[in-house]
Parts: C-alpha cells; sequence; structure tokens
C-alpha cells in the first residue's frame, strides 16, 4: 500500500516535472553540453518537452492531473544511446510531436484543412532530415480515417500541400546553388534497402536502448487496452494512434535496422504517453513494483550511455 502511495505521489506531484527537469540538465551536462558543444541539441530537445506538456494539457491525455508524459520523456531520451549527438535526429523528434500538436486540433473536423496543412509541413520538414518519413505518409491517412476522423477530400489535399511546401524551399535552395540533382538524390534513399533484421552493424547499447523501449512500450499498450473502457472515446482514439505508430516503428526498425537512429525517437514519443498514462493509474502492488524496475533500468541505461560510451561503438 505505501509503494502505491508514494508512486501515485509521485506521479501526481507538481514538483515532479521540475525536478526531472533539473536531471535532464545535469544528464546533458555530464554527456557533453558545453565540453562537446551540443546547445542546438539542447535547445531542440527543450521544445519538443515543452510540445510534450502542451500536448497532454489541450488534449487531456491522463484522466488526472500528471506531468509523466513529459518526464517520461526526458527519462527515456536520456537512457537512449546516442540521441543528443544528431541534430538531424532532434528536427525530426521536434517535428513529429508538433505534427501531433497540430493534427489532434483536427478530431472529427473533415474541415480543418488549415491545421492539417500546418501539420503535415511538420512531416515535409521532418522528411527533409529523414527521408524514409514519407513511408509513413499513407498510414498517417489511414490513422486521420479512423483515429481523427478528420480524412476528406479537402483535408486529404491539405496534407499533400503540406507535405510538398518544405520541398518548394529546398527545391529553391537547390536551384540557386545550382545543384538541382541532388533533389533527386534525396528521394533515391527511398529506394535503398539494407539487409532484413541485420543488427550486426548495430551498437550494444543501441540494441539495448530498442529492447528497453519496446519492452515499455508493450507494457503500456497492454495496459491501456484493458484498462481503456475508463477513458474518453477521444482519448481511446488517440491511445490507438500512439499503439498504431509505436508498432510500425518497431517493425520499421527490424526491418531496416539502419535507420535506428531516427526511428527510436519515433518510438520514444510514442511511447511517453503510453508509459505515463500507466504510471500515474496503475493500482496493484505488481504495477507498482514494475514501476520501480522501469526507473531504476532508466537510470542505469543513462549511466552507461554517459560513462561507458563503448557500448555506442
Amino acid at each position: 500500500m505505501t509503494l502505491k502511495r508514494l508512486q501515485n505521489r509521485i506521479a501526481e506531484s507538481r514538483l515532479t516535472l521540475p525536478i526531472t527537469a533539473l536531471y535532464g540538465i545535469l544528464m546533458w551536462t555530464a554527456e557533453g553540453l558545453f565540453t562537446n558543444n551540443r546547445w542546438l541539441q539542447f535547445v531542440l530537445f527543450v521544445i519538443s518537452t515543452y510540445l510534450l506538456i502542451e500536448l497532454n494539457n489541450k488534449n487531456a491525455l491522463i484522466r488526472t492531473y500528471s506531468r509523466m508524459v513529459s518526464c517520461s520523456f526526458i527519462v527515456m531520451t536520456l537512457a537512449s544511446f546516442g540521441l543528443s549527438e544528431s541534430v538531424g535526429g532532434n528536427i525530426l523528434q521536434l517535428c513529429v510531436i508538433a505534427f501531433y500538436t497540430l493534427l489532434f486540433n483536427c478530431y472529427q473536423d473533415r474541415k480543418s484543412a488549415g491545421f492539417t496543412f500546418y501539420a503535415f509541413i511538420f512531416i515535409g520538414i521532418a522528411s527533409l532530415v529523414f527521408v524514409q518519413t514519407l513511408f509513413f505518409v499513407p498510414f498517417l491517412w489511414i490513422i486521420m480515417m479512423f483515429n481523427i476522423q478528420s480524412l476528406s477530400i479537402r483535408t486529404f489535399c491539405a496534407s499533400i500541400l503540406g507535405l510538398i511546401v518544405p520541398y518548394w524551399g529546398l527545391g529553391f535552395y537547390y536551384f540557386i546553388e545550382g545543384n538541382i540533382q541532388d533533389m533527386g538524390n534525396h528521394f533515391i534513399e527511398l529506394t535503398q534497402f539494407g539487409t532484413f533484421a541485420q543488427f550486426m552493424n548495430i551498437s550494444t547499447g543501441k540494441i539495448l536502448t530498442f529492447v528497453y523501449v519496446a519492452t515499455i512500450a508493450l507494457i503500456g499498450s497492454i495496459h491501456f487496452i484493458r484498462n481503456s473502457y475508463k477513458d474518453k472515446i477521444r482519448i481511446r482514439m488517440l491511445f490507438n494512434l500512439f499503439i498504431t505508430m509505436d508498432l510500425l516503428s518497431a517493425i520499421f526498425i527490424i526491418l531496416q535496422p539502419q535507420h535506428y537512429d531516427f526511428l527510436i525517437r519515433m518510438m520514444i514519443i510514442n511511447t511517453c504517453p503510453l508509459i505515463g498514462h500507466y504510471i500515474t493509474l496503475t493500482k496493484t502492488w505488481i504495477t507498482n513494483i514494475s514501476v520501480y524496475i522501469i526507473i531504476i533500468s532508466s537510470v542505469l541505461l543513462t549511466i552507461l550511455n554517459i560513462w561507458l560510451p563503448s557500448f555506442n561503438f
């Protein structure tokens, strides 16, 4: 009983986010915020965290006061190997969260061409740094049809225009530079496939991270599916979206592990609401023990990530 009360107090406390944010700053500093000049990556990470706070607040993802969605994002990102190094990866991460923030405003509104347009602009920007993001677009249209219930000819056309806009800017840049052929080279990457489930070139740390995130995603998904009847229909639709995108990202990693660095970020984004819901609303002694196991494993992985970088080779 004591464990349950402590877990719920942590999940619902207004001090949890500031303490987790301080922990995040300390770990970023230890990982090379100053020594490796990772200020841009850090700023993108901070903006992503803020957008997740807004996403949770505007959509009431958890039916009681809790900051566990954004706190889970901070902890999981720090526990994941190599995610603080890539500017492109942090841009992708920010764009996916911004996409959700805008798309969720379209719920059951088939005339929401404006929000749809701006949402897909961010998917277009994400595809500039990771062109394989475009593989998710057909699934996003399906999600708009069944989960967001906003797909119409109007919003479909708006999504296509949104995707194209960043490429207008990129094409103009290549034209000015006289390297217009580079635009074609960008899309050629869509046809380049690696070996199925070839994990030989993936570091031990990244494999540990994938197992860690996938396990947490599975725990959160099972919990929500079993208890979804307690939430409103809108929340069920949004969480089913997270579960679907989580599963697609995991399958993509298995099929093409060379894209791990980008895809693991998508898994983390979609797992945060699931595990946040789980930590905040679970009640049994078994789930309480599992929460402490998750916390301990997160801290251990963060320590390995920072002080034993050989795991990331």
